[in-house]
């Protein structure tokens, strides 16, 4: 693919994702907490920092990949990286194939930690690539993590995408053996399955971000470039962000579990500590608030959900992290028939005690 093409699939990409409508309904509405009455807490008992590996995050939350790789997209990553600066998140950028594959666009990177110099930072590229572009997308960055995408339903439905994705697990097996910072594997608005994140820890993935449905649609978004539109009967695929997490609950012990895709407010992201999450990422409402309020818009909106965060803490009279993912937490409706036909124990998690 030539590069202005490649520029122009990443500015229809920013205006496509600007255009999408998420869903009003949400599985993580088939969750619901135990209210509380007498929390016995103090707003300042709360703790929201956590860890990702080595990585210290003062709170919960992360801005997730977007951009990069165009004109318009460094201008982006710029406010983005401002305003994760000023809130004191982490950020990802998005793939960073064209920058590898093209000096002139590499700033459309860069200009993230040129404007977040002490901050998280963390890197992009496809499960495709060789060590030796794994790194370079970590050096253009001075990046703390890389992510790893996976994102075939995208890729099929995208007209120039890969057809051949033989040899995927052991291409991972090679960079997480060979890499210094930590690599975080990445879905793209598809879920995971036990099974999957199962074979990813066996080849020694430990931070894994299982990027469920309801957020930005990457199959919608790719088939609205074609010219008949012949997959929107795919725009559905994939898990949900819920069920993702409940299918990691198995095997996620020794593992980083991270949630991102359709996180829409600070009480989903909740939920999602709660079924085990250290972050939470969200990508597509931030770079809405971004587009219609600017930086500064961005900036009072991560405050506020820091903020908000506190309060869904101490409604719960939980502390931190640890304690919220000892909380009950009861699944109803689709959610719970999917539990059930895939053998998911989800009344221990009903049934944990309120300490």
């Amino acid at each position: 693919m030539s590069e202005n093409k490649r520029q122009k699939r990443k500015d229809e990409h920013i205006e496509l994702a600007l255009q999408s409508e998420h869903a009003l309904t949400s599985d993580f509405d088939e969750l619901t907490f135990i209210h509380r009455s007498l929390p016995e807490v103090s707003i300042l008992d709360i703790d929201l920092s956590t860890s990702i590996g080595p990585l210290a995050m003062e709170f919960p939350l992360y801005i997730n990949a977007m951009t990069g790789g165009s004109t318009k997209s460094a201008a982006i990553n710029a406010a983005l990286a401002k305003a994760a600066n000023a809130a004191g998140l982490p950020m990802a950028v998005g793939s960073q194939h064209a920058g590898i594959r093209d000096a002139e666009l590499a700033n459309s990177y860069k200009v993230v930690r040129t404007n977040n110099p002490n901050g998280l930072i963390f890197a992009n590229v496809g499960a495709d690539v060789p060590l030796e572009f794994a790194r370079k997308a970590i050096d253009m960055l001075e990046a703390d993590a890389l992510q790893v995408h996976l994102n075939v339903p995208q890729e099929l439905v995208m007209p120039e995408g890969e057809r051949d994705f033989s040899g995927m697990l052991a291409k991972l097996e090679k960079l997480v053996s060979k890499l210094s910072v930590p690599l975080i594997v990445k879905e793209t608005g598809f879920g995971m399955s036990v099974e999957t994140i199962a074979q990813l820890k066996g080849i020694g993935i430990n931070y894994i971000d299982i990027g469920g449905r309801g957020g930005t649609n990457f199959v919608h978004i790719e088939n609205e470039r074609r010219s008949k539109k012949d997959y929107s009967y795919l725009k559905g695929w994939g898990h949900s962000t819920a069920i993702s997490l409940l299918e990691a609950k198995p095997v996620a012990e020794g593992l980083t579990i991270m949630a991102s895709g359709g996180i829409r407010n600070p009480l989903d992201a909740a939920k999602c500590f709660s079924l085990g999450a250290s972050a939470a990422g969200i990508a597509g409402p931030f770079l809405k608030i971004l587009h219609e309020f600017g930086t500064e818009g961005l900036i009072e909106e991560l405050e506020e959900w820091k903020q908000h965060l506190q309060i869904i803490f101490l409604l719960l009279g939980v502390k931190s992290i640890n304690d919220l993912q000892k909380y009950p937490i009861v699944t109803g409706g689709k959610l719970k028939n999917w539990c059930e036909v895939r053998g998911i124990d989800i009344l221990s998690l009903a049934r944990r005690t309120i300490q």
